[in-house]
């Protein structure tokens, strides 16, 4: 019967092929050459993933011919080939539209829960790579920048990782850049409703007013701000090092119905003016801008209590910082659009525009949500 079925596989008849292995299968259940075209069958009939586990439950047998775990072996190399192929195809096609060779990066979203493990297998598989590497790639908790590339490569990619159960997303990096971002200020009022006076891009000051509904979250981050200092080696000889001395709050509130973001700062903003609960207290004025700032956030709190705020920078922020370091063309990642942090520095920092794309993130990802499809 087995070579009935291999002579239905050279036809390409692949009815006969499956009825043969379905009557040889029911005569003998642990024919390990029936498995193998079991396998096969499937390969052939475009479901790879049954395909792939076939051949791998196959390869775990203690006591496997030598000859079906060569073939098994084949199997997996030609399945590998077949869906690189079909990558490749999908993603000449998707460049083939002007707009979809403009750069862009695809995120990971969080996965927890029961189904954890199963979407980890079904990652390595995917990505070809061992569990454990899965296991330490695919987020549990936060976001993760997976790849960097074109809008076509990045749909395909993203169409494939949602087929086998992974939340993600991707983001053209102009959509980022489209985002206005106006720098508050201060607030000249809070109520009826909230009035700031900012600086846009061009740093033209303009009064802005606004709904607190409009708000639809907020982002916070913390970024740090270096110094040159003199430190001692190992050798105890003097040399110069760039380490944190502080760090400077910014909170962004987002404005989707007007694509814009009002970004404060804890160093910049004029807690002298405007509204009374700042400008009015003696005992405030003389304190620090953490106190000052802390309690401006404290206002805001109020009416924005049930906004939902985002706080995972720091651990966003390093994993960019990490992964820009293999980056050739920065120019197309974080160089690719204006940070509108507007901090005195001694040098230029990659932390300004991480924080830029992390809000932005936050802003385009949350706006699609809204946005019926």
């Amino acid at each position: 019967m087995l070579e009935q079925i291999a002579s239905a596989f050279e036809r390409q008849d692949y009815k006969t092929a499956a009825n043969l292995i379905k009557k040889l299968l029911k005569q003998e259940p642990q024919n390990l050459w029936g498995r193998l075209y079991v396998g096969r069958l499937y390969e052939e009939t475009g479901k790879f993933e049954l395909a792939e586990d076939v051949y791998r439950q196959l390869l775990r047998q203690p006591t496997l011919n030598t000859r079906i775990a060569t073939q098994a072996r084949t199997g997996l190399q030609r399945l590998e080939n077949r869906i690189k192929q079909q990558r490749e195809t999908a993603i000449a096609q998707a460049k083939a539209i002007p707009d979809n060779n403009k750069p862009g990066l695809l995120i990971l979203e969080p996965v927890s829960g029961e189904m954890r493990t199963k979407i980890v297998q079904n990652f390595a598989r995917l990505m070809n790579i061992d569990a454990y590497t899965a296991q330490r790639q695919l987020p549990a908790r936060f976001w993760r920048l997976h790849r960097l590339g074109s809008i076509g490569e990045l749909q395909v990619y993203a169409q494939e990782l949602q087929d086998v159960g992974i939340a993600c997303f991707w983001v053209p990096l102009a959509d980022i850049a489209r985002i206005r971002v106006f720098q508050v200020q201060y607030f000249s009022a809070l109520s009826p409703q909230p009035t700031v006076i900012c600086q846009d891009e061009a740093n033209q000051v303009g009064t802005l007013t606004f709904n607190w509904s409009d708000v639809a979250q907020r982002v916070e981050g913390r970024l740090p701000i270096f110094e040159s200092v003199i430190d001692l080696d190992f050798r105890g000889r003097q040399e110069r090092k760039e380490k944190t001395q502080d760090y400077i709050q910014i909170h962004d509130l987002h404005l989707p119905s007007r694509n814009c973001i009002l970004r404060l700062c804890e160093s910049s903003y004029q807690y002298q003016e405007g509204i009374t609960a700042l400008a009015t207290s003696q005992a405030l004025n003389q304190q620090s801008n953490r106190l000052n700032w802390n309690h401006l956030l404290q206002q805001l709190n109020q009416p924005l209590a049930q906004t939902p705020t985002w706080s995972d920078f720091t651990v966003f922020g390093e994993m960019v910082l990490e992964q820009s370091k293999t980056v050739v063309d920065t120019t197309h990642f974080l160089g690719g659009f204006d940070s509108h942090i507007r901090l005195s520095r001694r040098a230029e920092t990659d932390w300004d525009p991480a924080f830029q794309l992390y809000s932005g993130l936050v802003f385009l990802r949350n706006q699609s949500l809204q946005t019926p499809a």
